[in-house]
């Protein structure tokens, strides 16, 4: 009854000084709306590069021989899975999509006078890299499934050694076996993923003839491809039960995509300057409010406590005043974002590639339940921060000082 009767009373307060709530709600509103815009871009924005990160490279689980991804590089041979059919069960899984095994090779490519190194994987075709995320294809198409004798090369690559689609180009690595070992091969297309970095060295070929070339029959890794990346964790669990230690590894696509960390990381702390702004903006402003209320109802607060008001109840309708505005004016400022990101959507706007990375995109701002309920905390909980020291100041006035005071 107490918490309503105040709730009321200070609504009667805000409606009596109309302009400067106003002032007040509209300095929240703004604040609030800048703080869910920047975070439902940047939300947006990694979204995209997540699902193109995990269609292009990493896919969303990866199984393989337990340390793989330290020292797979160095000898390959250690940690190559067993055949296909140990990993035919992965199908029948809940939320798995297809699943593929890629198999890691690194040598020289050449064609005419040009010889370079390059990083490359077998993959099934059938399975693997299909959807329209994965890869983009600049020069001529993706392999088939018939394609035992073609490759891709990323676009870095290719410019490098002056290729184009449909020159023949030959393929020589080292097997830990037998030695050099090489194939005569076209070049089927030139792709282009997410990652510049990957695409200035990636060469890719079906995984018969990787077998063919490394003289094996498994694969370094089986990548799992989900229904949503939301299920990753779920199944992470499922798989780690099926495919555990010793013999096996499963990551998720976070553990392996570390360009992807290390940039949602940077515009993380971009953010947070983004946001001690708002709040400091916001507590100077509430804080300069509620104190000219403070003083210009100070007769008012004297009265009330004569009357037998206490103190703690004074505190309490000044902090439920500032935390009303900041309610009024989060609620105004997610609407007012909301029609920022329709708009936003409607124009189609188109990004130019982040440092590093190669494709545009379009902009679109995400709103996430954490967006809003941060845009509800900082508006309420720093209008309620900013009005602690005007209502302990009106909680502590002397009572004959009070009245005296418009007098």
């Amino acid at each position: 009854m107490i918490l309503s009767a105040l709730t009321k009373l200070a609504l009667r307060n805000l409606l009596r000084h109309r302009r400067r709530a106003l002032i007040a709600i509209f300095s929240v509103a703004f604040g609030t709306a800048a703080l869910a815009v920047a975070s439902g871009f940047i939300a947006g924005m990694f979204a995209d590069f997540r699902e193109a990160t995990i269609e292009s490279q990493y896919a969303h689980l990866q199984i393989t021989r337990p340390g793989y991804h330290e020292n797979g590089l160095a000898d390959p041979a250690r940690y190559v899975l067993p055949n296909d059919a140990a990993a035919q069960s992965l199908s029948a899984l809940p939320h798995i999509r297809a699943w593929g095994p890629r198999l890691g090779l690194t040598g020289l490519v050449s064609h005419g006078e040009s010889t370079l190194p390059f990083v490359g994987e077998g993959f099934d075709p059938a399975h693997d890299l299909t959807g329209d995320r994965s890869l983009t294809i600049i020069q001529g198409r993706r392999l088939g499934v018939a394609d035992h004798d073609q490759i891709l090369l990323g676009k870095g690559l290719a410019t490098l050694m002056g290729v184009q689609a449909g020159d023949a180009v030959v393929v020589l690595v080292d097997t830990p076996a037998s030695g050099l070992s090489a194939i005569d091969a076209k070049v089927a297309g030139v792709f282009e993923s997410v990652s510049k970095a990957y695409d200035d060295s990636a060469l890719l070929l079906h995984i018969d003839a990787a077998r063919k070339l490394l003289k094996v029959d498994g694969a370094h890794s089986w990548l799992v491809y989900l229904d949503k990346t939301e299920n990753t964790s779920r199944v992470a669990k499922a798989l780690r039960a099926r495919f555990g230690a010793p013999q096996f590894e499963v990551r998720t696509w976070d553990q392996l995509a570390e360009f992807y960390r290390r940039a949602v990381d940077l515009f993380q702390q971009q953010l947070e300057v983004v946001r001690f702004i708002v709040v400091a903006i916001i507590l100077l402003g509430i804080s300069n409010t509620m104190m000219m209320s403070v003083m210009e109802r100070t007769g008012e607060i004297g009265t009330a406590m004569a009357l037998g008001v206490r103190p703690r109840i004074l505190l309490g309708q000044f902090l439920l005043e500032g935390g009303l505005i900041g309610l009024i004016g989060s609620l105004a400022g997610l609407a007012l974002a909301i029609a920022i990101g329709w708009g936003v959507d409607v124009l189609h706007i188109d990004m130019p590639p982040p440092p590093g990375l190669t494709r545009g995109y379009l902009a679109h701002l995400l709103f996430t339940p954490a967006t809003v309920l941060e845009a509800l905390l900082v508006g309420v909980g720093t209008t309620t921060l900013a009005s602690l020291y005007p209502a302990w100041r009106a909680s502590r006035m002397v009572i004959v000082d009070a009245i005296r005071h418009n007098k």
